[in-house]
């Protein structure tokens, strides 16, 4: 079995007789091949088990998005390291195992976040926001595109809502950009977006719309984050939105088009909206700031700010969110808004607990996606 495509193949042994032998059991017998016990990580209501089979391993511990500090995994006599992890939050978890110091991928992992990590899925009720349900679903396409900015094809996830194949009408458009590390797979992976908006359709709260999450992240000489932000901001103006308008039925007037980013999709949300007021009338940052320590970037932004004003004061929504004060941009994001406040640009703050997390940004897209084009 090839546990990271699913494909599932057949082996057959002749022997030098001519005979042959496709039962698996009698293949293993006959190389003297151990088949492994059973090793599912998964979620029980809120208690996560994460298992995997080492038997020659020294040490074993847990990476990802869900907190396993102090977590201790223990060795069975067959092989099978676990560990056990009790009152967990519901939501998608992206992680995998440090085997003896090296980064392992779940093999049996159920899904696949970008093809490195898996996801382990807590959902004690299965009636959260961010769960799968039975309601009509949209669907979530992957299209290339050929950035004219950095000269090269490019992926970005687009999900349309239900009802869209057979519609004629033309839909407002968000821009949900991911934060920095992650790709165009978070937010309809571990961020559930999909399945967020199909609830959220479903209950009547949110008009259809299509949401593109293009792919933030930029190799850069530099490797610093910061630096991705206005290629990123001048790809979503010449060829991201180019690309969506020319290829989805999409209105294209500032009133029906909004952008939100998280961290250093924030980053590239307020430069590429800041940057370019007029194609934008919503502007979303989550969990995130200018660029932190550069006092030539918060300068030139304080200058800048001055002159959009009146534009941004026309916006029709401008807010800022964050997970609490345990959330690493949150002293910086209040930097940032001192120089909104210096501008007199109107805007919004909310604050909620969770930390700079997914749990955070599950939670804000639900709370303002409904808000967005009434």
């Amino acid at each position: 079995t090839d546990s990271t495509y699913g494909n599932v193949y057949r082996c057959v042994v002749t022997d030098s007789k001519g005979n042959t032998e496709t039962s698996n059991e009698a293949i293993m017998d006959k190389f003297g091949i151990t088949k492994q016990p059973e090793n599912y990580s998964g979620a029980v209501g809120d208690k996560v088990t994460f298992s995997i089979y080492a038997p020659n391993a020294e040490t074993v511990t847990l990476s990802g998005d869900i907190n396993a500090r102090g977590v201790q995994f223990v060795k069975a006599e067959n092989g099978v390291w676990s560990a056990t992890l009790p009152n967990v939050n519901p939501g998608n978890y992206r992680y995998s195992f440090v085997v003896d110091g090296v980064n392992t991928f779940d093999p049996k992992g159920g899904e696949i976040q970008g093809e490195t990590r898996a996801i382990v899925k807590v959902q004690p009720t299965g009636n959260e926001f961010f769960a799968m349900k039975n309601v009509p679903h949209g669907a979530i396409a992957q299209r290339y595109y050929f950035s004219k900015t950095l000269n090269q094809m490019r992926r970005m996830h687009v999900w349309t809502p239900a009802g869209y194949e057979k519609s004629a009408d033309r839909l407002p458009v968000l821009y949900l950009v991911h934060g920095g590390g992650d790709t165009d797979n978070s937010w309809p992976g571990v961020g559930a977006a999909g399945f967020i908006l199909d609830n959220l359709l479903a209950e009547g709260k949110i008009v259809p719309m299509v949401v593109v999450m293009p792919n933030g992240s930029i190799d850069t000489p530099s490797g610093n984050v910061h630096d991705e932000v206005p290629i990123f901001a001048d790809d979503m103006i010449t060829s991201i939105m180019p690309y969506v308008e020319e290829n989805y039925r999409v209105l294209t007037d500032p009133d029906h088009t909004a952008m939100a980013g998280l961290s250093m999709g924030g980053m590239e949300t307020m430069e590429t909206v800041t940057y370019h007021p007029e194609r934008f009338k919503y502007m979303i940052v989550l969990s995130s700031s200018y660029a932190p320590g550069n006092t030539e970037k918060y300068e030139m932004e304080r200058s800048h700010l001055k002159q959009l004003t009146q534009q941004l004061n026309n916006y029709k929504m401008v807010l800022f969110t964050q997970g609490g004060p345990e959330d690493i941009a949150y002293n910086n994001c209040k930097e940032t808004l001192k120089l909104y406040d210096e501008a007199g640009i109107k805007y919004e703050f909310s604050e909620a607990p969770g930390g700079h997390s997914w749990h955070t940004w599950r939670n804000n897209l639900h709370d303002f996606a409904p808000r967005l084009f009434k």
